[in-house]
């Protein structure tokens, strides 16, 4: 909706409240609240302040005083409120210069599509990602001086089998035989249904949905590609309405990329494309019907990569999933219809419309805005460079020996390999001011952080390795 649908809206009476969310550097949604008579057109000129200290990685005490400018486009009632309740995304400001902050994600993908439109190559990068996750009946975990431990667990789950449910009817799936079962062995089917419902209703087109790969209530949503920043605003709403439909069946969902050991992890593969005055870029006559542009953009992807997957895949548990040897996508080669190579290309249709990259490695642990204008930040470097992304690779890489794997380079093996990369690897990022250096020294200097605690910590398996030696 514009700016005098959503006033007319909030004046009617039909809402009571007006929530206005942002997203940290780190992907969390975060939200204030209004009376609805209280947000009027001032608020678009003038802006709603709030406390930048308080949000991680943002402001210093001294200088904590920020404001929010409502954006209309993309909002929506919503669904758990008790009162009716218009949730409208921000644009975070700075009130003594009044220019936009710098670490606001959501701006930093405003600008990556920005840069795109200045360089005169495309007007519009469309964004198809598929969004895997887990519904859990129960979570629980604690990290103490003396003890550590996670339980998760599921009705649906390989490892009840034998558990007293009376009665257990024995329905469970197995591990990696979740894809695609019917009822009684895929048990969140309503569940699913009712997130597709909520998210139709807020704005967002979805394609289907269906249980994945592995035990334990993994499950994917598929929506309509849409535009880069309109996208990361639903990846936003996505993950609010399936945790809120989660909760109300008393389960949780996680976007943890590997929370199930000896089990497929999660991943978010992202679809993208470039458009020019309403006509597709990637379409051509080169490889798997591919333009020379979109293998540039390939070649700008895979050479940037490592850097790329400390916005993608930006946590130590990312890396859990991406194991050679194991299911997902580490091999940093290009293929048609081939789901072993970190990007696709899916031949599923043969209208240009339809031509585009799968980059298969990313996971949903992201921030949607960061991590979509990384990927397209190296596609755009990989075109004005004209980088060739060499030959594609059109053959089973998991089933390749050893000596031959070693051809082909790889995804990080760990969070710290990933943001060593991007502090070595950054200047396509900083193309057109588009990553400030405020924002990758806050956020790196974070992720480093993070890596820390970890590594201080003993792990429960080193008492299974080395508590007799």
């Amino acid at each position: 909706m514009d700016k005098a649908e959503f006033l007319k809206l909030v004046k009617s009476g039909e809402v009571k409240f007006v929530d206005v969310r942002f997203t940290d550097p780190f992907g969390t949604w975060q939200h204030f609240t209004l009376p609805a008579e209280m947000l009027d057109e001032e608020a678009f000129e003038e802006g709603l302040g709030f406390d930048g200290s308080s949000i991680r990685g943002w402001q210093g005490i001294e200088a904590s005083d920020m404001i929010v400018i409502p954006d209309p486009k993309g909002a929506f009632i919503d669904p758990f409120f008790k009162d009716p309740t218009l949730v409208c995304f921000v644009d975070v400001v700075d009130p003594i210069t009044r220019e936009p902050y710098t670490k606001d994600p959501r701006y930093v993908a405003k600008k990556a599509v920005n840069y795109m439109k200045s360089l005169g190559i495309a007007d519009t990068c469309y964004v198809g990602p598929e969004i895997e996750f887990f519904i859990f009946d129960d979570v629980r975990f604690r990290y103490e001086s003396n003890y550590s431990f996670h339980f998760v667990d599921s009705i649906e789950a390989w490892w009840n089998s034998d558990r007293e449910e009376e009665p257990n009817t024995g329905y469970k799936i197995p591990a990696k035989r979740g894809y695609f079962p019917v009822p009684p062995h895929d048990k969140m089917q309503d569940i699913r249904s009712e997130m597709c419902k909520l998210l139709q209703d807020s704005g967002i087109t979805v394609e289907f949905h269906h249980h994945e790969v592995a035990t334990a209530g993994q499950g994917e949503i598929d929506i309509k590609y849409a535009e880069l920043v309109e996208q990361s605003d639903n990846v936003m709403k996505y993950k609010y309405i399936l945790r809120g439909v989660a909760s109300k069946y008393g389960k949780t969902v996680t976007f943890m990329p590997k929370p199930v050991f000896a089990d497929n992890g999660t991943g978010m593969h992202t679809h993208m494309s470039l458009w020019k005055d309403g006509k597709p870029l990637f379409a051509g006559d080169k490889y798997a019907g591919l333009s020379e542009l979109a293998l540039y953009f390939i070649g700008g992807i895979l050479k940037h990569a490592k850097a790329v997957c400390a916005f993608t895949n930006p946590t130590t548990n990312s890396y859990k999933r991406l194991v050679p040897g194991f299911e997902a996508p580490v091999n940093l080669v290009y293929s048609a219809r081939n789901r072993s190579a970190g990007i696709r290309i899916p031949m599923y249709s043969p209208n240009p419309k339809s031509k585009r990259i799968e980059i298969r490695f990313p996971d949903p642990s992201s921030n949607p805005y960061l991590a979509f204008a990384a990927l397209l930040m190296a596609g755009l470097d990989g075109i004005v460079n004209k980088i060739d992304p060499g030959e594609p690779v059109d053959k089973d890489i998991y089933a390749l020996p050893p000596e031959e794997l070693k051809k082909f380079d790889s995804t990080p093996g760990s969070l710290e390999e990933a943001i060593k990369a991007l502090e070595e690897d950054n200047e396509f990022l900083k193309a057109g001011n588009v990553f400030t250096d405020d924002l990758l020294e806050t956020y790196i200097e974070w992720k480093k952080n993070e890596v820390a605690e970890l590594n201080l910590r003993p792990h429960p398996y080193e008492f299974v390795l080395y508590f007799d030696v």
